[in-house]
């Protein structure tokens, strides 16, 4: 990585919005984390005959030598995988369950090495990565409550009933081939990987190198809870070589990603008749209605667009306000992204940290210069901070956006939301229902009965009433995922679990075969099902 050549402004020209303050930096450093015998231990075991690296977006430094794995050696781990699996899954599921509890614990006795590693691989904020440890506390300590219940197994009336028993169980798919992005390396590695576990699945996971260590640290943690150490594979290397190869050897796909490499996945998948779950981008609208808290709209719109540096898939970068409310609410929101503390600290106190790589860098500061340069006006930010890290970028405000805008349409996955205004609810929610994309979405208002009917009117998988993103997301007994573009299946709830495995109807016939019997011929048998049939309805069976 390579600083970018844009001179750091200390003092804003003038009619410029001021510079985020800078948080203090701390005394610890990316090598009194990431040691030797630290990459040591957390590599044990995972194959690889080449070599590849990871690097800390603070300082463009590298983090570690890893172990890059080839085609032939994805293979392998799958075969070792699936050996294990078998007697994984023959394992009663409270057993299974219990590793996820124990792991839910180790999380959070020894959270402070995992933010260190989160922090360092992604470049966020020390609030914003323990956001992610909350996120996997409360699906390893759901997962591990309630997978008994989602998949026990189940009776269902048979087709002659009391004659016919049928009961339905849920089968382990087999090996899980994993495909896990940069921007939550723990929530969304671990936190995605624990239901399928707890399903009686093994797991190989491709994350993304420059986030692997983070990955790595859950392994290890999930193996001291009792995971037999084969069943969680991790192979390391470039997507477009790896990311194929574990597409090629899965039972069922679980992918977190572009929706361009999201298709790709489907398409493979989908030639070896396996399935597949998909998270993909989002373009999320946040609605402030005209009778909105405007102080706790402006709050609550900081964390929703800038959580992570925006750098998050259910973030929200489009932002309609009542054009009767605007204003006030711009105030107000402008002033509390301005004071925003831009850090880079292993330790709390930032607002915001750094951007992930130069690509996000490049894409946010394109999509900001265009803007302006087409009649856009900077409320706040609107510029690199080279002065804080090679990598960071002012949290922004655009106003003023218009098509062809990239920001207007495109996923910017950066610290920039753009502002618009509305003058009634109908034409709010066209305007945020008019994207390929369905993530997320967020409703301000004092009603929350007229929250709930806007939020019934937009076409996103979560929405969330006087909130951003969290309520939803973790409110990990009901599904989370997208419509549209942004992709295919849920996670969370029952089924975040039960998209694992397959359903196994197991029918036991007694007494009466289905077919002629106790001398009666064909049509006499027609005329006593005709019978019994009319019998069940009048009955009210189903």
């Amino acid at each position: 990585m390579t600083q970018p050549q844009q001179t750091p402004k200390t003092t804003p020209a003038a009619g410029e919005v001021p510079g985020n303050p800078v948080a203090p930096a701390g005394s610890r450093r990316a090598a009194d984390v990431v040691t030797p015998a630290l990459v040591a231990r957390l590599t044990r075991g995972v194959p690889g005959s080449g070599r590849t690296a990871n690097h800390t977006p603070f300082t463009g430094e590298k983090l570690a030598d890893l172990p890059e794995a080839t085609v032939a050696e994805v293979a392998e781990a799958f075969a070792e995988a699936r050996a294990a699996q078998r007697a994984w899954a023959a394992l009663p599921v409270r057993r299974r369950a219990e590793v996820l509890l124990r792991f839910h614990d180790l999380v959070l006795r020894r959270q402070s090495e995992v933010l260190d590693l989160i922090q360092l691989e992604t470049g966020k904020a020390r609030l914003h990565a323990h956001e992610e440890v909350q996120a996997v506390a409360v699906a390893a300590r759901h997962y591990g409550r309630k997978a008994p219940e989602y998949l026990r197994t189940r009776r269902h009336t048979g087709v002659i009933p009391t004659l016919t028993k049928v009961t339905e169980a849920r089968v382990a798919r087999g090996v899980v081939g994993q495909i896990a992005p940069w921007n939550y390396p723990f929530e969304l590695s671990v936190g995605d990987a624990l239901p399928a576990f707890a399903a009686g699945n093994a797991v190989v996971m491709k994350p993304d190198t420059e986030t692997a260590l983070t990955a790595l640290w859950a392994r290890e943690q999930l193996i001291e809870a009792g995971l037999p150490p084969a069943v969680w594979q991790v192979v390391l290397g470039e997507g477009p070589v790896v990311g194929p190869a574990v597409v090629e050897h899965a039972d069922y796909v679980s992918f977190t990603g572009s929706t361009r490499t999201g298709r790709d996945v489907a398409r493979r998948a989908a030639a070896r008749l396996v399935g597949c779950s998909l998270e993909l981008g989002g373009k999320n609208a946040m609605l402030v209605l005209r009778d909105a808290d405007l102080d706790r709209a402006a709050e609550g719109a900081v964390r929703a667009c800038f959580a992570s540096a925006g750098q998050l898939c259910i973030s929200i970068e489009r932002l309609y306000v009542h054009s009767s409310v605007a204003e006030p609410f711009l105030e107000k929101f402008a002033a509390r992204t301005r004071a925003l503390r831009l850090g880079s600290c292993l330790a709390y106190g930032a607002d915001m940290g750094s951007l992930v790589g130069e690509r996000q860098l490049e894409t946010v500061d394109r999509h900001v210069r265009e803007a302006v340069d087409k009649g856009a006006r900077v409320l706040a930010g609107g510029r690199p901070r080279p002065d804080v890290g090679p990598l960071f970028y002012e949290p922004t405000i655009l106003d003023g956006v218009e098509p062809p805008m990239a920001v207007c349409t495109e996923e910017t996955f950066g610290p920039v939301v753009s502002v618009y205004r509305f003058d009634d609810e109908e034409q709010a929610v066209e305007r945020a229902n008019a994207t390929p994309y369905g993530l997320n979405s967020s409703v301000w208002t004092k009603d929350v009965a007229r929250g709930r009917a806007v939020a019934a009117r937009l076409r996103t998988g979560t929405v969330n009433v006087n909130e951003g993103y969290a309520a939803a997301y973790g409110s990990v007994k009901a599904p989370m995922g997208g419509m549209g573009d942004s992709g295919l299946g849920r996670r969370h709830g029952a089924e975040g679990i039960v998209k694992y495995t397959e359903a196994q109807t197991v029918a036991v016939q007694r007494v009466m075969p289905l077919g002629s019997a106790f001398g009666l011929d064909d049509e006499k048998y027609a005329a006593l099902l005709n019978r019994g049939l009319r019998l069940m309805k009048t009955l009210r069976l189903r």
